[in-house]
């Protein structure tokens, strides 16, 4: 009989979570996020714990009419870490025109559950992943 792993498959788990954030279904988002990760994103304040984190992505929410995101990369680096290349496009509230951004993001996990997800420019996120996988290593 062959021997399962009990490590989770963290790409699908980076893989789902950006599909529930295309639904804007919170829930689905929030169900890997541990109850004391931190979330640390690029151009928002850093939020700790699920019900900050919670308010934080509704308020990223409430902020676009149009948000859609397309994961480019998703790579698990070991030890917990898993880059991913995310880009976000989408129109803003009372906006006439569409943004688009491209990042990194660096996740730590502890088995299912995501202890920390930090943003970053895409580069500065490859090279902060490596590193962690390697300290954790």
């Amino acid at each position: 009989m062959p021997v399962e792993s009990a490590t989770p498959d963290r790409v699908e788990l980076v893989r789902e979570q950006i599909e529930a954030l295309n639904r804007r279904d919170l829930d689905a988002v929030m169900t890997g996020v541990a109850e004391g990760t931190i979330f640390d994103g690029r151009f928002r304040d850093v939020s700790e714990g699920r019900a900050a984190i919670r308010v934080s992505v509704e308020d990223w929410f409430r902020a676009w009419e149009e948000l859609d995101f397309e994961l480019e990369e998703v790579s698990d680096l070991g030890h917990g870490v898993v880059f991913a290349v995310v880009t976000q496009d989408g129109r803003p509230v009372r906006g006439d025109g569409r943004l688009r951004q491209r990042e990194g993001w660096v996740y730590l996990w502890v088995g299912s559950s995501i202890a920390r997800l930090t943003i970053f420019e895409v580069d500065e996120a490859r090279a902060a992943a490596e590193q962690l996988a390697e300290q954790r290593g």
